[in-house]
């Protein structure tokens, strides 16, 4: 299928998810509400496992705050919701990510914790094999730009493309492809939306919390594979937020032995404190 055409139908599901993720947004009540003495902290996610290590981080929280899930369906919302004091914390992404946002929203948003790290990878239905990449294949990849960089930088350290000389890999934006030798089509897509296009293209970059929903794993269908702990998923609180005693309580439950158990029993994932 063209990539118009495949672009076009991923277009009208973001339309739908970013409708969905409006109503989540409006339904959040003031953040920080108080009932008989405790604290509730509204910490939003978006997928598992993020989702299941709030649940966790909510069995281990210190007495006098409890921990609230709010699960929102996109990235950009979240930060939103984070920026405009909807919800206290989110766990849903890595720094480069929430650095990007910051300057594109002139936010104050801040990583406080590293939790998990994981494994990232491209996929694909038809080959087995990355060396049976066909001239002129679909790659999707995510539209933001710190990942846009990681899926660039990891089909470069392949040999697949190549970056112009002397650009730092880390902030690579496809005008730095220097040489595409298989005449690689990308297609940008928003992470959450990269699923939809794994039944076209021929190669897609995928997180494993949004991977998982179509029965893969990096670690036994991934055919480029990377770790790397620069993009381990963090817990990000408002800036003015950071040193406050709620968020000391925020680290100390999501660096917890129960949290830890829920990492050590996800092979994708592993721990970053």
């Amino acid at each position: 299928m063209p990539v118009r055409t495949l672009r076009t139908r991923i277009a009208s599901a973001a339309i739908a998810t970013f409708a969905v993720a409006g109503l989540l947004a409006g339904c959040a009540g003031a953040p920080g509400d108080t009932d008989s003495g405790v604290t509730t902290l509204r910490v939003g996610a978006v997928t598992a496992p993020a989702t299941d290590i709030v649940e966790a981080a909510g069995a281990a929280i210190a007495d006098g705050y409890e921990i609230e899930l709010v699960q929102v369906s996109d990235y950009v919302t979240i930060n939103n919701m984070l920026a405009a004091g909807d919800i206290d914390a989110n766990f849903s992404q890595h720094a480069p990510y929430m650095t990007e946002f910051n300057e594109k929203n002139g936010a104050s948003l801040e990583a406080v914790q590293p939790v998990y790290n994981f494994v990232i990878a491209f996929y694909s239905k038809t080959l087995t094999d990355i060396g049976q990449l066909p001239d002129g294949a679909t790659v999707a990849i995510p539209n933001d730009s710190s990942n846009t960089a990681r899926a660039l930088k990891l089909l470069a350290d392949a040999d697949i493309i190549d970056l112009a000389p002397g650009i730092d890999p880390y902030t690579a934006t496809l005008d730095d492809v220097a040489e595409n030798p298989k005449n690689l089509q990308f297609l940008p897509l928003e992470i959450n939306q990269l699923n939809t296009a794994y039944d076209e293209a021929d190669l897609v970059f995928q997180w494993p919390s949004h991977i998982a929903a179509l029965g893969l794993t990096p670690q036994d269908d991934g055919l480029l594979t990377e770790l790397d702990d620069r993009f381990a998923l963090q817990l990000v609180v408002p800036s003015a937020e950071a040193d406050s005693s709620a968020t000391k309580a925020l680290i100390d439950a999501f660096t917890s032995d129960e949290v830890r158990k829920v990492i050590d029993g996800n092979e994708t994932i592993e721990a970053a404190f």
